[in-house]
């Protein structure tokens, strides 16, 4: 692996006095898609949102480009490259396409010229043309896979070195789910790196450079897409075997 960029170490985090991961080690290279695999509950979700600074750590290390940024708040980490796609999206509805946009640019627009965001809108539209025909439409009138788009369109105005992905083929149809990661492939070629949550391990394993496969908030097992890929383990997963685990944790 080439020096990281990302790198969660010995990571113990949750909410309040409910821990939810217990000594969790987790990377990501300069120009590479990691999946994070795992039934509903094993804790993927808490993980980006503790990457992205939305939920403290209560042990361990977060380093961004080799120095530490644990205790670095969620807007210092937008400016300086690590973003969030929520799982839900999390859109504001009543406002457009265009608007959410524009919003997506608001913790960098004070430290770049306009001519970088006009390039990154238009970047947006090129990886989702659906978007480039509806610039003027609610965002809460938008399908459920548009919306998705939006929500990842809106993380890309910011600029991201790593982009933070939280189940994003979750309720979608699989031509839809199709356009995410082909956009997804296009971003890492891109050089953008990517943090991927995924249920469906399949489909983020053909997509990723990496994987790590989370039970009840640890890391049960890693390793390249093809040794996961090939694993029993993992093929349990495809089985739903894993799916007793519960969501408390989420």
């Amino acid at each position: 692996m080439s020096e990281l960029l990302l790198e969660l170490s010995g990571i113990h985090a949750g909410y309040g006095r409910v821990e939810v991961l217990r000594d969790v080690d987790v990377a990501v290279a300069p120009g590479e898609v990691v999946a994070l695999l795992g039934a509903n509950g094993a804790g993927k979700s808490t993980l980006l949102k503790t990457a992205a600074g939305l939920v403290g750590l209560s042990a361990g290390l977060i380093s961004f480009d080799g120095a530490p940024i644990g205790a670095r708040r969620p807007e210092w980490r937008v400016r300086h490259g690590i973003v969030l796609v929520p799982e839900g999206r999390l859109l504001f509805g009543p406002m457009s396409v265009a608007e959410n946009l524009e919003l997506g640019a608001y913790a960098t627009a004070r430290r770049e010229r306009a001519a970088a965001i006009v390039r990154r809108r238009a970047r947006v539209y090129e990886l989702f043309p659906a978007l480039a025909e509806r610039t003027s439409q609610p965002a809460a009138t938008l399908s459920g896979g548009e919306q998705q788009m939006l929500a990842i369109g809106r993380a890309l105005m910011s600029g991201p070195r790593v982009l933070l992905l939280d189940e994003p083929s979750l309720g979608l149809a699989p031509k839809v789910i199709a356009e995410i990661f082909s956009a997804i492939d296009v971003l890492r070629a891109d050089g953008v790196s990517l943090l991927l949550a995924e249920q469906d391990a399949r489909l983020a394993l053909k997509h990723a450079d990496r994987g790590y496969v989370m039970r009840t908030g640890s890391v049960a097992l890693s390793g390249t897409s093809a040794e996961l890929l090939a694993d029993d383990s993992v093929r349990m997963i495809y089985l739903g075997s894993m799916s007793e685990e519960g969501s408390a944790a989420r």
